[in-house]
Order: structure tokens, then sequence, then C-alpha cells
């Protein structure tokens, strides 16, 4: 068999490393259409199913302009958006039908949803083989916890995150984005790209199985066997790491701060000579990481006294100039301003009727030979839905009509 489906979109959408991919995605909120939002970003034809009546909530959900959200526009870039209510034995053939001529499903209901619908993967495989599902969930799909209501945050703090992000004097703290759902889809991306290789070898699909606790564990680094091991148990450090320093934010003369990661041995040298103070580094309390690491607060203390006397564009200036690594703590509007963020177009702009200039994050990370685009902003509800009905599935003009004038699509 082919590596992947026929395609016959329009030639403009056929750019990036997954052209010709098909992708069919069910569910709402973020780790599921995240997860899809990047595969559509590097060419894959991505065709989301949404609810007639409310359509996906991520289309309400954050801050808004207009009273239109700001996050749909991205999450949902490059997608065609069809209506189906899945709840109806219609559109549950409509779901199958394009689960037929699909590479991939990305869908992100409670376990057992699909099954109860004739959705699932084993039913679904049984007509087509190479069929590849990912499954995004709380807890997997299997396990005593499996059944259960899943969202990042109780994942992000299952996971041990939460445990981990704050001050130490404090009730745990949360990132401001919802990294767990991003981090899920990631791993959702990466198992539906494992599995396409697998599928070009064998011709056979499978299910990636990933959920937000286990998408977060994952990033824990040592933290399981410091504690099985060392007995050690990692907790909220604040700004920063036990052991590593000088990495740490530290304040500067015109009320700003900003980053310095000096820890590594010959580095620690570079910024002690350019903080004047060269015999720092030959100090028997600084001159390895480990001695670093153990009077990190006297250490801080004396690189805080000399950033504090300049203001932060000088610091930032003579830290380049003697090779030791710091930045600025950036928000939107440094972004926005910055030469390398627009020499590199991280933060691109597209026209857009609703918003006129519509700026976001580009498409990353970046592939030489095959980049990926934004090619659109997140659709209207429903905007596809009778090109895709046609076009794809052979339904007849009349045909969606009729399925309209019953509440289906």
């Amino acid at each position: 068999m082919t590596a992947y489906a026929t395609d016959p979109a329009p030639a403009a959408t056929r750019t990036g490393a997954l052209a010709g991919v098909r992708v069919l995605e069910m569910g709402q909120l973020l780790a599921g259409p995240y997860c899809a939002q990047l595969m559509a970003d590097h060419g894959a034809d991505v065709v989301k199913i949404e609810d007639p009546q409310r359509g996906d909530v991520m289309r309400q959900w954050g801050r808004k302009a207009d009273d239109r959200s700001l996050w749909w526009p991205i999450v949902a870039r490059n997608k065609r958006s069809v209506t189906c209510d899945l709840r109806t034995p219609e559109g549950r053939e409509i779901a199958r039908a394009l689960a037929a001529e699909a590479d991939i499903v990305v869908e992100n209901f409670r376990p057992g949803t699909l099954e109860r619908w004739g959705l699932d993967h084993a039913t679904l495989a049984a007509e087509h083989p190479g069929l590849i599902m990912v499954r995004i969930s709380g807890y997997g799909q299997t396990g005593p916890y499996a059944h259960r209501a899943g969202y990042a945050s109780i994942g992000e703090a299952m996971g041990g995150l939460r445990h981990l992000v704050g001050e130490p004097d404090r009730p745990p703290g949360r990132c401001g984005i919802s990294l767990g759902d991003t981090l899920t889809a990631m791993f959702g991306a990466l198992g539906a790209l494992a599995a396409l290789e697998h599928r070009r070898r064998t011709g056979l699909g499978q299910v990636v199985d990933a959920s937000i606790y286990e998408s977060v564990l994952a990033v824990t680094e040592s933290l399981i066997p410091e504690w099985v091991l060392a007995g050690h148990e990692r907790t909220r450090t604040g700004a920063t790491l036990p052991g590593v320093a000088p990495s740490n934010v530290y304040p500067t003369g015109d009320g700003g701060s900003v980053l310095v990661a000096a820890n590594m041995d010959t580095v620690f040298r570079r910024l002690a000579a350019a903080m004047g103070r060269p015999e720092l580094a030959d100090d028997e309390r600084f001159a390895t990481h480990a001695a670093r690491g153990a009077h990190a607060e006297e250490l801080d203390a004396i690189v805080a006294a000399w950033t504090s006397t300049r203001p932060a564009a000088d610091v930032l200036a003579h830290l380049e100039e003697h090779g030791v690594p710091a930045g600025p703590i950036y928000r939107a509007q440094e972004m926005l301003a910055d030469p390398h963020f627009r020499a590199r177009e991280s933060i691109l702009s597209m026209a857009d009727p609703r918003f006129g200039e519509f700026p976001m994050q580009g498409v990353f990370p970046r592939l030489s030979g095959s980049p990926g685009e934004v090619r659109w902003l997140g659709p209207e509800l429903g905007e596809h839905t009778d090109e895709v009905l046609t076009e794809r599935l052979g339904y007849t003009p009349e045909a969606v009509r009729e399925l309209r004038a019953s509440d289906v699509i």
C-alpha cells in the first residue's frame, strides 16, 4: 500500500512535509486540537468535526476582541471545519466515512465514548487496517482511572509538575499556559508520526495512547530515581534549581531584571572577569560547579550587587561581549519589538477580515527543505461542511441540504 491516502485538496493547501496526510480531528478544547494543529502547520489536510449548534468551546474561551476569541484563530489554523452531530446515526456515518479515507484520527473524548458510538479504532480498523488513531485523555485508555474525566491541571498535579512550580514557602503554583495539554498534544503528534513510519513498513495502523499525566511525567527528568535511590524529594525552589549557580534572575539599576546562566566552570570564569572580579573563579567557594551550588545564596548576592549598578541593556551587552549567556524576561510587547524575532519571523501576521492584521507565533520547528506555513486562520463554524461532504464523500447537494434541515450538520 502507499504511505498516504491520495489528497485531492487544492494545490494551495498541499505544502509542507505532511502534505498528502489526511487527519480527522474529533473532540474539542486544547490537547486534541493542538495535536492536529501541529500536523496542519506542516501541511496535513485536517478536517475538524464540530457540533453544529455550539462548535468547539475554544471558539469562546480566552480573551476576546470584538467578542471573538483570540485563541481560536491559532488552535484551528490550517483546518477545515465540518459540522456533524456525532450523537445521531447520520452524524456518526459521516464520521465513519471520513475516517475510512483518513490516515490519522485525533480524538480526546473520555475513554469509552467512541466505543459507544462505534467509532473506536478496533471497529474502524476492521474496514481500514492502516488507520492510526491518536487517543488523548487524562489517564490513558487503560488502568483503574481511565474512565475518569481528565483535565490538564489534574494531569500536571499527578504527573509531578505542580509540586515543583512556585516558591518553597507557598502552595504549589502553575504555569500561565496549559502546559499539560500542549505536552500531551506534542507527544500525540510524535506518536502519530512514528505510527506513520511503522505503517509505511508494515501497512498496519495502531492506537497512539497519549495521557496527560504521563506526558507531564515524561519531562520530570530524574525525579523518580532521585527519590527511590537517593532519598531526595524534589520540591519548589522558585527561580533557581538547587545546586545550579549562578543561574537566576537578577535586578538591574533601571528597575528591570535579567536572567544570567553561568553555572558551567568555564562560563563562570568569564562572568567573574566581566564583573571585574576574576579572583572569584579561583575562590574555593565558587571554583567548581558543586562548590557554587553549595554557596548559591552567597554567590547570587554578589552577582545581584553587580547587576543592580547598571541598566538592563548595559548588563546584557557587557555579558554578551564576555560570552556569558544572559537574556531579558520578555512579555508580548518585547517579543514584537525584538529584531531577532523579526528576522526569523518567529511572530507572523496574517490579514483577516474579522480582526484586520492578526499576529501569532509562527510554525515550529523550522524544516529547511519542506517548511510548514500558516495558510489560513481558524475557520467559521461549518465553513467547509459542503465542500468536504460533496468533494470528499460524494454527497449530493440535495443530500447535504437534507442533513442540514435535520440538524445533523
